[in-house]
């Protein structure tokens, strides 16, 4: 019997392990800077302020899974063309209501956490059904990384990730309308943000980009605040670099970040 999917999808939602993206970019003989690129075009992490995994529902997902006998009832969760999603505090609601029309369908017809997998995508990510790929997805973002690894290998784009083809990759990631929505340009934004990361000092109170930068490269749950969690991660990582232990990250903390 597979796990059962959290109540309401909350479930443990733990932050991604220090190191799990040095070694996942190891597994895939890449940079941790493109694995970061793609999260932060498809979620700026992976869980929302409920601890829910973030998720995008696709009615023409599920038109296609259903055959389209839902699109009259339904045509705001069935519908054969892509689009009509509405704000992202709706995704669940929109779910929800797609379950009770058809649960396997359903939950493949959202992508989900950080790196907005599909759920129709499950098996190529080493699970055997979606009900078990949704409550790892509800478990933390370290599951959602496997998930990523597993999918990239299976689809082999480790090759374009690791050239920073983001145009190969965005096709075979995103599918081939990616330069609709110029997937493969965000990526190259993206990519190129993380590698070189702004050099500023961050403190206590720092809010924007660069404090989600930090909190990237601190393997914390991204929210572009700098607060008592973040400050207590800066320290540790100086602690452990023999550097001074003050909370701050400057140059030299940044430096050594990078490193």
């Amino acid at each position: 019997m597979p796990p059962p999917i959290p109540d309401r999808f909350r479930g443990a939602a733990r932050a991604m392990s220090a190191g799990a993206i040095c070694a996942t970019a190891a597994r895939l003989d890449c940079e941790e800077a493109a694995i970061r690129a793609v999260i932060a075009v498809e979620s700026r992490g992976g869980f929302d302020s409920s601890s829910r995994p973030v998720i995008l529902f696709e009615r023409h997902y599920f038109h296609r899974l259903t055959h389209g006998r839902f699109d009259t009832l339904a045509p705001g969760i069935s519908h054969a063309r892509p689009g009509g999603y509405g704000p992202r505090n709706l995704q669940y609601d929109r779910l929800a209501d797609a379950m009770e029309l058809d649960r396997a369908a359903a939950l493949r017809s959202a992508s989900w956490g950080a790196f907005q997998i599909m759920g129709d995508n499950c098996e190529i990510c080493g699970f055997p059904n979606t009900e078990e790929f949704v409550a790892a997805m509800c478990e933390g973002d370290d599951a959602h990384l496997a998930a990523f690894a597993a999918f990239v290998e299976s689809s082999e784009l480790a090759i374009a990730l690791r050239r920073h083809d983001w145009a190969a990759f965005a096709r075979g990631y995103n599918g081939p309308a990616y330069r609709r929505n110029r997937y493969d340009e965000k990526l190259a934004t993206a990519y190129a943000r993380e590698r070189m990361p702004p050099v500023r000092t961050l403190a206590m109170g720092a809010r924007g980009d660069a404090v989600r930068a930090l909190q990237r490269r601190l393997a914390l749950r991204v929210d572009g605040v700098f607060g008592p969690v973040t400050r207590a991660a800066v320290c540790a990582f100086q602690k452990a670099h023999a550097l001074s232990a003050d909370g701050i990250a400057g140059p030299k903390t940044w430096n050594a970040l990078r490193g």
